[in-house]
C-alpha cells in the first residue's frame, strides 16, 4: 500500500507515505481511493470527478 489513512474517522482523505515517495509528488494507489471497489469521487474547485477501475484493470477519470 503507497498511502495511510488519515487518522479523523470522517475524512475520506489519504496521506501519502514518505519512504515510497523519495521524489517530491504524492503518489496514491487508486485502490486505496475506491475503497467500495466501485467508484471514487474527487473534488477539484468545486468540480466532483468519478474516479473508476475498469474490469480491465484501466482508470476513468469523469466529470
Amino acid at each position: 500500500m503507497l498511502s495511510e489513512k488519515v487518522d479523523d474517522p470522517d475524512a475520506q482523505s489519504f496521506r501519502p507515505r514518505a519512504q515510497d515517495n523519495p521524489e517530491d509528488t504524492a503518489v496514491y494507489d487508486a485502490r486505496d481511493l475506491i475503497v467500495n471497489g466501485q467508484k471514487a469521487n474527487i473534488v477539484l474547485d468545486g468540480q466532483t470527478y468519478t474516479l473508476r477501475i475498469t474490469r480491465a484493470g484501466k482508470l476513468i477519470l469523469t466529470k
